[in-house]
């Protein structure tokens, strides 16, 4: 038994120094180097990936290019009536002043006007009941209300006929029949002289609506611009 004993210790023991052996071998046996630490991977962006990025860019330009030109086409045509508007109106304007404009020029032409005999008068009692004053002419042939221009060399006066006058014998009495008198104080502003005998040109500028003290008579041709 005691011999037992001594054979399992010693095989004990012996396990325990191969072990404590192996142990010290594994101790000294070089460790290979650690891996070094391997720096985060960054992602970057293939061809292969950018291609969608690309494809979807000029999908959206395309896209642009189309609303756009929608767009235009919906504009364009209401631009394009809008102008032709405005050119048939401007187009139409120019007719009426083409068609007005004659109009205007053979009405002012055939409005009497010429080169007669004026004389000065100043009278409180006036044919239209207007007290006397400036504009104040007289006429013989002119209907009361009539507006006459009366220039004599640079100088020009705007008249209306509130009176009648000169008689006959006075019209005929002058190298150009006398068919106006003018008062006296535009005949002062005209010539210098409130008292005054003057050749003037005349322009019936409108016609009045009162009556006429005669349809006849030495002047009454050039009053009416005939010749």
């Amino acid at each position: 038994m005691r011999a037992r004993q001594v054979i399992i210790m010693a095989m004990t023991g012996t396990t325990f120094v191969a072990c404590t052996a192996a142990a010290a071998d594994a101790s000294v046996i070089p460790q290979a180097p650690s891996p070094a630490p391997v720096p985060p991977t960054v992602p970057t962006a293939s061809a292969d990936a950018a291609r969608p990025v690309l494809g979807n860019l000029a999908f959206l330009g395309a896209a642009f290019n189309a609303a756009l030109r929608s767009a235009y086409a919906k504009t364009a045509p209401a631009k394009t009536a809008q102008a032709k508007t405005a050119q048939a109106k401007t187009a139409q304007a120019k007719t009426a002043q083409a068609k007005t404009t004659p109009a205007k020029t053979k009405k002012a032409a055939s409005m009497p006007s010429g080169v007669a005999t004026a004389t000065s008068f100043w009278d409180a009692q006036t044919a239209s009941g207007r007290p006397m004053r400036y504009r104040t002419i007289a006429s013989p042939y002119w209907p009361l209300g009539t507006r006459v221009r009366i220039t004599y060399k640079k100088k020009s006066a705007i008249g209306v006929v509130d009176d009648f006058g000169p008689t006959e014998w006075a019209v005929a009495q002058h190298d150009i029949p006398a068919i106006v008198d003018v008062s006296e104080r535009m005949m002062a502003d005209l010539t210098g002289v409130a008292s005054n005998t003057v050749h003037v040109r005349f322009q019936v500028l409108k016609w009045g609506k009162g009556g006429v003290y005669r349809h006849s008579g030495t002047g009454y041709k050039l009053a009416m611009g005939h010749r």
